[in-house]
């Protein structure tokens, strides 16, 4: 799959961050890793299970759209605590604990990424283009893991709340890195149920239409092609269920389905 003096992005979603286990098993896999070899990892992540948590508690309504979080101005503070603030600290605790040398950062640290209003009927959500990735470099030069939030901030000093996936996409492209789609789905699966080493977007156009891509799935393959199309390079879409399979995927092996760009 690929070389392993390329960086590689891992994107961090669903339920593996409410599962302090799987974290666990995760971080312990990236510090096998890094012990016997030098490929420079990066972690993003996003949260929507604490902001979910939060907004309840707060007794404030979540309001989606085309599967994007409405966004209140008045409402970022929060949503950026909840992002920034406790998942990416719970996310740090996790890899300290597995004997990682880990940093909390977001987009914004270092114009990582550049970030604009998206549409104005959501609010505060960012669009994220690759930025500058230098202070990015000089902390992974020093070895550690930078764990990154989809927060932003805009050229105004905006606070933006960005979609995770397409963060992971702008600091991949900001590093030229590689990129990981890891969440609870194990890749693309055929009519008979094995999973599908590659996918073009020809081949997802038959099978959606095949009925064998449905519902939630189709959102989720969609978005892995647009993000290989802009990336410029195949991306993978892969579990974190199996951790004896994570060292193997750093180490540059396929263990899910690869996204193949047009």
């Amino acid at each position: 799959m690929s070389n392993q003096n390329t960086p590689l992005v891992i994107k961090l979603g669903g339920a593996a961050l409410s599962c302090s286990q799987t974290l666990g098993q995760l971080f312990a896999a990236i510090s096998d890793y890094q012990k016997q070899a030098q490929r420079e990892i990066v972690i993003v992540h996003g949260g929507g299970y604490l902001v979910d948590d939060l907004m309840k508690q707060l007794n404030l309504p979540t309001v989606k759209k085309q599967g994007l979080r409405v966004t209140p101005y008045d409402q970022i503070p929060l949503i950026a605590g909840a992002l920034a603030g406790t998942a990416n600290k719970l996310l740090q605790g996790d890899a300290i604990k597995a004997g990682i040398n880990a940093v909390g950062l977001s987009l914004a640290d270092g114009g990582l990424c550049e970030v604009s209003e998206l549409d104005p009927e959501l609010g505060a959500v960012g669009s994220a283009k690759p930025g500058n990735p230098a202070v990015l470099q000089a902390v992974l030069k020093t070895g550690a893991l930078p764990i990154i939030s989809s927060i932003g901030l805009d050229n105004q000093g905006q606070l933006m709340n960005i979609n995770a996936d397409q963060a992971a996409v702008a600091v991949a492209g900001a590093l030229d890195a590689e990129l990981v789609l890891l969440s609870d789905v194990s890749g693309v699966l055929d009519g008979k149920g094995h999973l599908l080493p590659s996918l073009t977007q020809q081949e997802a156009d038959a099978l959606i239409e095949g009925k064998v891509i449905t519902d939630g799935m189709i959102v989720k393959v969609q978005a892995a092609l647009e993000a290989a199309n802009d990336l410029g390079r195949p991306i993978e879409v892969a579990t974190w269920r199996y951790p004896n399979k994570l060292v193997e995927l750093f180490a540059g092996k396929s263990i899910g389905t690869q996204f193949v760009p047009n």
